[in-house]
């Protein structure tokens, strides 16, 4: 396969029949043993992958057996996986964590934010509270490494320091799910302080189809890894929310799909029954385009084995162009995939 540079069209914005803008990034789909299925744009050039890592990150607190000494439910461990919109059920999930740990929201190393879904931060502000670490939409990762730290019997202060005991034991389990070094080099701060690690867009793909389907990785490894898909499908909710794309593909996919969103346009997808990963990075930053983009793609190389009904072919033909309105509800234009698959 011929190596390609620079970046490749993904998504379109059309306001009535001209389009208005256009998102550039690169796109990539992996097969479990590595090889490139598909790809657009320059996929060997690193991308920090944010939060789409989340589940990785969540391996060993699965793996380990903490979860199950600590009493986890699976709303938990698909927590520990989230980017969440701070809704009531978020905060208290992550609450429930920390207290199995026997600790509470002051263990929290992640900052303070509102509520990301709006009627969740006014509903906060009309009963005359505030928000809260819980809130934050990291929570749940971070309450997984503190669960993890007090299982092992280490002081989780400073859980956020890439020094730190667990946190060292975290990032040993991305660099082997992406075969890529994590070091000082390739390492950045992450809007919760925690650490995050610049990987090409290739291996964070691969990462994923091994997540998926277990290939490559120990009888342990893979076990804890469907078992964390498994909590995500049952409790796809939990780790976005009310409105949220991955929620609502998930929703629909249960275990045939796990999708993540991560900050800056980065998003991931694993289809475990393809054994196929997926990595998208928008050039600008925009998530809506990384939306229109991966369902696109998980609708073409999914196909008859992912969508099995007309709601299956809906929910992705649907994602992949959506609606723009204004605020008088008219329809104005779409944003929608465009990539040359």
């Amino acid at each position: 396969m011929t190596v390609q540079t620079g970046s490749g069209l993904l998504a379109e914005v059309t306001r009535g029949s001209q389009v208005e803008s256009r998102h550039l990034g690169r796109a990539v789909v992996v097969d479990a043993d590595g090889a490139v299925v598909w790809s657009c744009g320059d996929v060997e050039k690193p991308v920090f992958p944010r939060s789409t890592v989340k589940s990785l990150l969540a391996i060993e607190l699965v793996e380990s057996g903490a979860a199950d000494r600590l009493g986890l439910t699976a709303e938990a461990l698909a927590l520990a996986c989230a980017s969440h919109g701070g809704e009531e059920p978020h905060a208290k999930v992550a609450a429930s964590m920390l207290a199995a740990a026997g600790r509470d929201v002051e263990a929290l190393e992640c900052g303070t934010h509102w509520p990301t879904y709006e009627p969740a931060a006014r509903a906060l502000a009309a009963a005359h509270q505030t928000a809260c670490p819980l809130h934050n939409n990291c929570s749940g990762k971070h309450a997984g490494l503190i669960c993890l730290a007090c299982d092992q019997d280490v002081d989780p202060t400073g859980y956020i320091d890439p020094s730190h005991e667990i946190q060292r034991r975290v990032t040993d389990v991305l660099a082997a799910m992406t075969g890529t070094p994590h070091t000082d080099a390739n390492r950045g701060t992450d809007g919760c302080s925690m650490p995050t690690y610049a990987v090409p867009l290739k291996a964070l793909a691969h990462g994923f189809a091994r997540f998926g389907s277990g290939v490559g990785l120990s009888a342990g490894r893979a076990g804890a890894a469907k078992r964390l898909r498994e909590a995500v499908a049952a409790n796809p909710f939990m780790v976005a929310g009310t409105g949220r794309y991955d929620t609502t593909v998930m929703n629909n996919f249960e275990t045939r799909a796990f999708i993540k969103m991560g900050a800056e346009g980065v998003m991931i997808a694993a289809l475990p029954e393809q054994g196929l990963g997926f990595a998208i990075k928008t050039d600008d930053g925009a998530n809506r385009a990384a939306e229109v983009a991966m369902s696109a793609l998980l609708h073409h190389f999914g196909g008859d084995a992912l969508c099995r009904t007309p709601q299956d072919h809906a929910v992705l033909t649907d994602t992949a162009r959506q609606t723009l309105r204004n605020w008088q509800g008219v329809t104005v234009g779409e944003i929608r995939a465009a990539l040359t698959i």
